[in-house]
């Protein structure tokens, strides 16, 4: 399994000892931003639909569902559609939203229209989460949080003002898990249509239950005979009715059968042969249903003359691994990844001795196009972003649920460590695609979830020492910032590991290890702490000291020393962890170079900005020499080394030594990485350094226009953004603008982080200052008193943010004309940061320089 991975520092700019922020590079959390308005992009739509079947059967009922649910306007209770897995129930649904979205006239479209999956409550909370992320700048990380936003803008006409909705809800599997996520059914302007194998009574309260069965005689007739007109296979109405009665009239099973019939030319009779044929053994094939289904007979039939085409016998292991996926979409890079292509070309059957070895991408393909026209699966273009997979798979349950359970195809070891294998390849080391990232990890959770034939999949991922795709999965969710989310994802982490592999496995340990990292970036330094040191303890009995993951987690330890307000004590713990890894590991290791990485950052706040930069200029050439100058760490590198050298020279060196690196980042990582939107606000911001804060101030609007398009409104790096615009706006001359946005920060933050959460805190200490600037000096010593209370409270009386707090309190007493009490709180401070920080700090020297022209305004000199 891939070690816990260690995060690289970036930019935190430190004015006058006040934090304001830059970025997060693999780990690191930053403070402050500013609210701006949100500009919907209408229509919003998410979720993918499925496209209609081959040979679409218009029924009935689908004039009953248009009667319904196009009058907008009308209160019209909640649709559900209620019926038997295969008889259509998503064609219908389908065939509905497909209906309203290409509808593009601004006075009759459907302005918000959401698919959700609603198998799982995770599912529809995430669809909510993704819609909600639309309507509004800033929404709650929490994906529930985010999930009643949307719902209560659903509700309020004064938010939604009568625009047109359409919810759907996929395949409803437990209704009471997901009860409080009914949208409103007294909206006239909104629709739900919901599809479900239920039939509870209970249904009805929630709305019009329409019940859909196999299709009619008369509807299995008219579809046979489009479809095999089509194919040019003769029939008469009487083999038409024995045939689909024979299927039962189930739309699936008649779906599967037809296009068997057109790849062998076979009329009714010569299929009713086989399938007749095929039915006497089902219960050899599939042990554990209950019935013989006519659905698993046309599966078979399908999957098998599936598996004769070229390359043959590659159809049923392929389609082995698919049915351990989200069916719902899987990637298709995941099925041509080469872990796939190994597992196929050892069960391609050669047909002779001119048949090559081995099985391509293009032929998975191949077979992939060959199951779609068989009904099997269907493939669906997901867009043409470059790095995108033009394609995903999207299989039905039922035939993921007869893949599963036919002994030919049922789950195994091979098969379960195939998808791993192939989802950890196809996972790109740079996430640039968020829409594959999040289908990447949905598939992850599903396959370790995934039961069939009596086996969970989860034991043989846990077989040694857990798969590394677990592992990434959850560190690919942190780092789109939701980290609520993978909090969640590493405690499920934490007890799988435990359960399968014991207390003291090197894996356990990892899986504790990035709870408590993701435990630490939602602020609460306290209980992160106290866990990596139970951590410690427990690596250093099991592992010994020398082992890199008790290293990493002493590594860890440091930064989290660093960032409660001990910048020294983190250096020392860095220099004494370093002379550790120069013995274990060498000069040239990546955990070498990342420790001195992290000493030189500890270093220079703790004071010494040249040192820190000498430092980092000394890095920068063994991380040439050792990774390369395009290896992302050299960059993030390059990125800091900016920083220091911006601290220690001048802002006009910094912006210099960015702006050639965001060329490389364009260039190695592409526009919309988040360390290249990271460096674009690094220029922005030391553009305001320089002398120019119109300039900053318009930089950092483009860039959170493209941070909300890409990392969505919650995401840490778009906080940053908002807060230090909020800055420049201030700067450029409009403290009551930097003071309105701050106030929706703070809202915000408030909400989404908690009232002590370090961020929250910062934002109030600079919301503060910006009323004091607009003009009232007296609320900003009022609001700087009460933050005082609660970081002496939170944070304790030496951290470096309630030494600041007091520092601006005697500021702002002060500029009220206090003189007195001014120089008496200001005195006192002296003393405390010369205690604390040092006498050559630069925060000490900024207090000490203020005292003294005071004291000289004081006499007159």
């Amino acid at each position: 399994m891939s070690k816990a991975r260690e995060e690289r520092h970036s930019v935190v700019n430190t004015v006058d000892g006040d934090t304001s922020s830059s970025t997060v590079i693999q780990g690191r959390n930053v403070h402050v931003t500013p609210q701006v308005a949100h500009q919907v992009n209408w229509p919003i739509r998410f979720g993918s639909i499925p496209e209609a079947a081959a040979h679409y059967q218009h029924r009935t009922i689908a004039d009953r569902l248009d009667n319904d649910l196009h009058s907008f306007g009308t209160v019209i209770l909640r649709q559900v559609i209620s019926g038997i897995g295969g008889v259509g129930k998503t064609q219908l649904a389908a065939h509905y939203a497909r209906t309203l979205r290409n509808i593009t006239d601004p006075e009759r479209r459907v302005d918000v229209l959401v698919w959700a999956n609603a198998s799982t409550r995770a599912s529809i909370t995430s669809a909510y989460a993704h819609a909600s992320r639309q309507l509004y700048s800033t929404v709650p990380e929490d994906p529930e949080d985010a999930a009643h936003l949307f719902l209560a803008w659903l509700g309020d006409p004064n938010k939604h003002q009568n625009r047109r909705w359409l919810v759907v809800w996929d395949d409803l599997t437990d209704l009471p898990q997901v009860e409080d996520l009914w949208p409103p059914h007294d909206q006239p302007h909104g629709r739900v249509l919901v599809t479900t194998r239920r039939r509870d009574h209970s249904l009805t309260t929630q709305g019009h239950l329409i019940e859909v069965d196999i299709y009619t005689s008369n509807e299995a007739r008219a579809f046979l005979t489009q479809a095999l007109d089509t194919a040019g296979i003769p029939h008469s109405t009487a083999e038409l009715d024995t045939l689909a009665n024979a299927l039962g009239r189930l739309p699936l099973a008649l779906g599967q059968a037809v296009p068997y019939m057109a790849d062998l030319v076979l009329d009714c009779p010569g299929y009713l042969e086989v399938f007749h044929d095929r039915m006497t053994t089902l219960e050899e094939v599939f042990p554990d249903w209950n019935t013989s289904s006519p659905l698993a007979a046309t599966w078979d039939l399908s999957l098998g003359q599936a598996d004769n085409l070229h390359p043959r016998g590659v159809a049923r292991p392929l389609m082995s691994v698919i049915a351990l996926l989200d069916g719902t979409g899987v990637p298709e890079q995941v099925l041509t990844s080469p872990p796939m292509l190994d597992y196929l070309a050892a069960r391609h059957k050669a047909k002779g001795p001119r048949d090559r070895p081995g099985v391509s991408a293009h032929q998975v393909r191949t077979i992939l196009a060959g199951l779609d026209r068989l009904n099997l699966l269907t493939r669906t273009v997901s867009g043409n972003s470059p790095g995108r997979s033009p394609h995903t798979v999207r299989v039905h349950q039922l035939v993921q649920r007869a893949t599963r359970e036919h002994h030919m195809t049922r789950p195994t070891r091979e098969t379960a460590q195939t998808a791993a294998d192939a989802l950890f390849h196809a996972w790109p080391e740079v996430e640039r695609d968020t829409v594959l990232a999040d289908r990447l990890r949905s598939n992850t959770q599903a396959l370790h979830g995934r039961t069939g034939h009596g086996q969970y999949v989860e034991k043989w991922l846990w077989e040694s020492e857990g798969h590394p795709v677990l592992f990434w999965a959850g560190r690919s969710l942190g780092e789109a910032g939701r980290v609520h989310e993978a909090v969640t994802y590493w405690e499920h982490m934490t007890r799988a590991a435990h359960k399968n592999l014991g207390p003291d496995h090197p894996s356990t340990l990892a899986s504790r290890y990035s709870l408590a990292h993701w435990r630490g970036e939602t602020g609460n330094l306290t209980k992160v702490m106290q866990a990596l040191e139970e951590l410690l303890t427990d690596q250093q009995r099991a592992l010994g000291s020398d082992h890199p993951h008790t290293m990493t987690t002493r590594h860890k330890l440091a930064h989290w020393d660093g960032e409660a307000g001990s910048p020294a004590t983190a250096a020392q713990a860095l220099e004494d962890l370093l002379a550790d890894r120069l013995r274990v590991l060498g000069p040239d290791h990546p955990d070498t170079l990342a420790t001195r990485h992290n000493l030189a950052w500890w270093r220079g706040q703790a004071g010494d900005p040249i040192a820190a930069a000498q430092t980092y200029e000394d890095l920068l050439t063994a991380m040439l020499r050792v990774l390369g100058p395009d290896h992302p760490d050299t960059l993030t590198t390059r990125h800091d080394l900016a920083w220091w050298q911006g601290r220690a020279r001048g802002p006009v060196v910094a912006v210099t030594t960015l702006q050639d690196l965001l060329r490389d980042r364009v260039r190695v990582l592409g526009p919309d990485h988040p360390d290249t939107l990271s460096t674009r606000h690094e220029v922005a911001w030391w553009r305001g350094r320089s002398g120019d804060p119109i300039s900053a101030a318009a930089a950092l609007q483009d860039l959170l226009t493209d941070q909300l398009r890409i990392l969505g409104p919650d995401h840490p790096h778009t906080l940053i953004t908002r807060a230090n615009l909020s800055r420049w706006q201030g700067e450029a001359g409009d403290p009551i603008s930097a003071a309105v946005t701050l106030e929706n920060l703070l809202a915000d933050r408030v909400r989404i982080l908690g009232p002590d959460h370090p961020d929250t805190l910062s934002t109030r200490g600079k919301l503060a200052d910006w009323w004091g600037e607009a003009g009232d000096p007296t609320a900003a010593i009022t609001a700087y008193e009460d933050l005082l209370i609660d970081r002496l409270r939170v944070l304790g009386p030496d951290h470096p943010h309630t030494l600041l707090t007091r520092h601006k309190l005697a500021l702002w007493t002060h500029e009220v004309g206090n003189t007195a009490e001014a120089l008496k709180l200001l005195a006192a401070l002296v003393q405390d940061r010369r205690r604390v920080l040092g006498s050559d700090h630069p925060d000490t020297h900024t207090s000490e320089q203020l005292l003294q022209r005071w004291y000289s305004d004081l006499s007159g000199e």
